[in-house]
């Protein structure tokens, strides 16, 4: 198990792509994210695929339903052995319970966390939803809902993570996508933080996508990451 902060991204369009990734990289130095696009075209064999080389998985795909559909989809990701999955808090606190009772009733310790507000999203497309409060306080009213219903953390940006961090406690744990380094490109992200100032505001997992994996050598990119941290 490694105690690297940083989740690689792997937003690849085949297997052989995603292995090759996995493959140029170090199980000791980061963990890997399989997403939507991923796993719609790989399905679990890619989650297998990177458990047999040593890498524990974060199964990203934002589950999104009525209550017992997403506490089984919830369960199907643990019972492949991934170290955490995530759901929407929108989905509310009785499906999140459930999802966590599930896992407990069946003695797994996969990590449940919620997307609060996605890190693409700003405040106009927010008003645009008919969402009243500010994105600040949509963030933090969502993230309540998950410590409240026994989730382990949410999905945030870092630049709301300080005061999360603050108003949640030090065991919440807050996963951060949308980091980049000072000299890569912001890309579709909109709320973004480097590596170093996630850390500092109190994020304890980093996912990085494009500023390793579009590197022309992702493992060098990835120490030079830890270097800097």
């Amino acid at each position: 198990m490694t105690t690297s902060p940083i989740i690689v991204a792997v937003d690849k369009h085949t297997l052989n792509d995603a292995l090759s990734l996995a493959d140029s990289l170090d199980p000791a130095l980061c963990r890997l994210k399989v997403g939507k696009e991923l796993f719609t075209v790989c399905g679990p064999e890619v989650v297998k695929a990177f458990h047999a080389r040593g890498f524990e998985v974060f199964l990203d795909l934002k589950f999104h339903d009525i209550p017992n559909t997403t506490a089984q989809a919830v369960l199907a990701a643990a019972d492949m052995g991934v170290w955490m999955v995530n759901v929407h808090a929108a989905i509310g606190s009785e499906a999140m319970t459930l999802c966590k009772q599930r896992l407990q009733a069946h003695g797994h310790d996969t990590l449940l966390i919620a997307v609060t507000v996605l890190t693409s999203m700003t405040q106009g497309v927010l008003d645009e939803l008919g969402v009243v409060n500010s994105l600040d306080e949509q963030v933090l009213r969502l993230a309540k809902l998950a410590k409240n219903s026994g989730l382990d953390g949410v999905v945030c940006s870092a630049q709301e993570a300080k005061s999360l961090k603050q108003q949640l406690g030090g065991e919440f744990k807050l996963v951060t996508p949308g980091i980049r380094l000072a000299s890569d490109a912001a890309d579709d992200q909109k709320r973004i933080c480097t590596p170093k100032d996630a850390l500092a505001n109190g994020s304890d997992y980093l996912v990085i996508g494009r500023s390793i994996t579009t590197a022309a050598n992702p493992t060098d990119k990835l120490k030079l990451i830890l270097s800097e941290i």
